[in-house]
């Protein structure tokens, strides 16, 4: 399903495609449940991508040059941790998001890339809600607080993040749990 994507870095100059109506909502902060583990997405990372992104986003040497690359401390080619986040993304998308009732993000607090990626790495996804609270200043809206793990084929953390979303309430002002 995300194989057929173009990567993050191919759109980046090229027109964006034309706005198609959401459709409706499948997840509101209610299915976000404290504990809850959703486990999503498919991708696997060729060197093409990982040339083409560090190209355009993060030219080290160690993302773009085998030679460069075996002398660092990645051994050979990987994929630069900001393209890892990416991806991340397209499959929290894929994955939920855009069947979701969520309304943005005011941010991330932690982000870690325990390991590296490397091309033909098969990447998948963990999302664990930590915590969950209906805003007191907009009923209609409610927080979430989750860890997002991109795991590689052989089941290791390559990317580790904790940050908050925004969702519609199915219920606004109904009981918060």
């Amino acid at each position: 399903m995300l194989g057929a994507c173009p990567s993050p870095a191919a759109a980046v100059n090229e027109p964006l495609p034309s706005a198609r109506p959401a459709p409706p909502a499948r997840y509101y902060w209610e299915d976000f449940e404290v504990g809850r583990v959703r486990e999503f997405g498919r991708y696997e990372v060729t060197r093409a991508e990982v040339l083409e992104f560090a190209g355009r986003f993060d030219p080290q040497p160690f993302h773009l040059d085998d030679a460069a690359a075996a002398g660092s401390l990645f051994g050979r080619l990987a994929a630069s941790g900001w393209h890892t986040a990416a991806l991340a993304m397209r499959m929290m998308c894929d994955g939920y998001l855009l069947e979701s009732a969520a309304l943005g993000s005011p941010g991330v607090e932690k982000l870690s890339w325990p390991a590296p990626v490397y091309p033909g790495d098969v990447l998948s996804m963990r999302n664990t809600v930590l915590e969950s609270r209906p805003l007191a200043s907009r009923p209609e809206v409610g927080l979430v607080k989750s860890r997002n793990e991109v795991l590689n084929q052989h089941g290791q953390v390559v990317l580790s993040m904790e940050g908050f979303g925004f969702f519609r309430r199915r219920h606004p002002g109904g009981p918060s749990r």
